[in-house]
């Protein structure tokens, strides 16, 4: 059997959780020792990540020449919502495209639990699985050189306290509650990675990063080398998001062992818990006192069991589950056949 999986669109979702997914698939199914097809002609099984009608096309031709399509499920109304310009207005006509690309699979695999009974409760008839987009545990771990680039690139001293955050300028990622957290701890240098198209930034979101505190910095889309540096080099990750599939960026944090603050929202009820993997909060005032809490020394890291939530969302095992999926679905048998 001999996986494709299609990249039209790519350059547009590259610098996004969807693109960071398609790469991670690439190297969990390296991992297991799953033959990739090199051509179209040669895939069994294509696996589809985006919703553009090019996908749609593929999906429908790789159906027609009896190839096994994977749908994944990355996007939901929910996240769709207070996203980009626009989204609310729009979120409606999304779910109902959305629905349709999914339909196309033959098997829909979607990050979590929670993302997967949304899409249940959508009505789509086809099989629906929860598998974790991953995590590289071996390039995304405590690195105190790393630690110590990031902190010497931003000219922060060994007494200065860092907190980061990485997302879309989007006001459901939080920024505007990151914002205001800034705002509130001047004694803190807090960090926004990432970058979104001006003309996708809703214009409250603008003003807000337009009269951010001096505190804040914004120094745009940065590579994994330097992504994984802030990870090690920061006291801690702040990710305020109201709405996820899973949230790749937190598996990254955990897995390098920042202390992780996160909104307690429905996504993560099943597999992080408050107080021992990370710290949940619903306001800007819990996320305020539980940084207070990590800078000043108070709070329990948790480091140790976040790690291990990474660990077992790792490329390998994710990698062996999707396996596992494949062959419960008999895409191993049918193509055994055909040979």
């Amino acid at each position: 059997m001999r996986v494709l999986l299609y990249k039209g669109g790519f350059r547009s979702v590259q610098k996004s959780g969807v693109g960071r997914a398609i790469l991670h698939q690439e190297a969990m199914l390296q991992c297991v020792g799953m033959p990739m097809a090199a051509t179209w002609a040669a895939a069994d099984v294509v696996h589809i990540n985006t919703v553009f009608p090019d996908s749609v096309c593929a999906a429908i031709l790789a159906r027609l020449q009896g190839k096994k399509v994977v749908y994944y499920g990355h996007s939901t109304r929910e996240d769709f919502r207070n996203s980009f310009c626009g989204s609310n207005v729009l979120a409606p006509l999304f779910c109902y495209w959305i629905k349709f690309c999914y339909s196309l699979g033959d098997v829909i695999l979607t990050p979590t639990e929670y993302s997967r009974k949304l899409l249940v409760e959508y009505g789509l008839k086809k099989p629906v699985y929860a598998l974790s987009n991953g995590v590289d545990i071996h390039y995304f771990c405590p690195s105190a050189a790393g630690g110590a680039a990031f902190r010497k690139q931003y000219g922060l001293s060994p007494g200065d306290k860092a907190v980061i955050s990485v997302g879309h300028y989007i006001e459901r990622k939080g920024i505007l509650d990151f914002i205001e957290l800034a705002r509130r701890m001047p004694q803190v240098h807090f960090f926004w990675f990432g970058y979104t198209k001006p003309y996708l930034i809703p214009r409250r979101v603008r003003q807000a990063i337009r009269h951010a505190p001096a505190n804040l910095h914004f120094p745009g889309y940065i590579n994994a080398e330097a992504l994984r540096n802030a990870y090690c080099g920061a006291d801690a990750f702040v990710f305020l998001s109201r709405e996820e599939t899973e949230g790749i960026v937190v598996l990254e944090a955990l897995a390098c062992g920042v202390p992780v603050v996160l909104r307690d929202i429905p996504v993560y009820s099943s597999w992080l818990e408050n107080g021992r993997h990370v710290c949940k909060v619903s306001d800007v005032t819990q996320a305020e006192e539980a940084v207070c809490r990590i800078v000043e020394g108070q709070q329990p890291l948790l480091v140790n069991a976040g790690q291990e939530a990474a660990r077992e969302r790792s490329l390998e095992r994710i990698g062996a589950r999707l396996c596992s999926i494949y062959r419960r679905e008999g895409f191993c048998g049918e193509v055994e056949n055909r040979e």
